[in-house]
């Protein structure tokens, strides 16, 4: 046996950790200096690695700027759905849901801005894997309002799909009012319109849970 020769494993590891490496140094550059700046010489360069190697990896600046965003989110993700379902009140569910994920935007403002604004208009393989992450959530706040409607905290008749599409619409119109500067706090604004919402979705048996 040669151990001079990596294995398959330890080649793969090797690969994505230099993945990773490349996204970390490219989330760091489009934030300091704005993706229009940004090189990927630059990138590479943050990231230890060659220019080469970054166009092995993701092939255009605009594909490390989609991955920047989709691996990232997709790692958000991953942490707050595992935390859903939890015993507490939809409203509590929800609006830990949607801090998680705005803390991943909060994080580099900047760069928030250009991943929305690109993302919003991606194409191919992006655009579905955008559409991917929005139904991951979906699906968890429909779970969550079925689970609310079963322990009596909402109607029996309550439209799960629609309640879930109803907190989405309200996640992103705070989304894009943080991004454009109108509401510093979009966390609580989706709780604010979320709450209406449920007004006259409640049973009347259950008031609304104090937070």
């Amino acid at each position: 046996m040669n151990t001079n020769h990596e294995t398959p494993g330890l080649r793969a590891s090797q690969k994505a950790a230099t993945r990773e490496a490349v996204l970390e140094a490219a989330r760091d550059e489009f934030e300091s200096v704005g993706f229009d700046v940004a090189s990927v010489r630059s990138i590479a360069k943050r990231a230890g690695v060659s220019a080469g190697t970054v166009l092995h990896h993701f092939g255009e600046k605009k594909e490390l700027l989609y991955a920047a965003l989709f691996d990232g989110l997709e790692a958000t993700l991953d942490r707050a759905l595992v935390k859903t379902g939890r015993p507490g009140s939809l409203e509590k569910e929800a609006s830990a849901l949607g801090a998680a994920v705005f803390s991943y935007y909060q994080r580099r403002p900047s760069l928030s801005r250009t991943l929305l604004k690109e993302s919003l208009f991606a194409e191919g393989p992006w655009a579905s894997r955008f559409v991917g992450q929005v139904q991951r959530v979906h699906v968890a706040l429909t779970t969550l309002v079925r689970a609310s409607s079963a322990q009596g905290e909402l109607l029996a008749t309550v439209n799960a799909d629609a309640v879930a599409a109803a907190w989405l619409s309200f996640f992103y119109f705070a989304l894009i009012g943080w991004v454009q500067g109108a509401h510093p706090t979009p966390v609580a604004l989706v709780e604010q319109l979320f709450a209406q919402h449920l007004v006259g979705l409640r049973s009347p048996a259950r008031p609304r849970s104090r937070r």
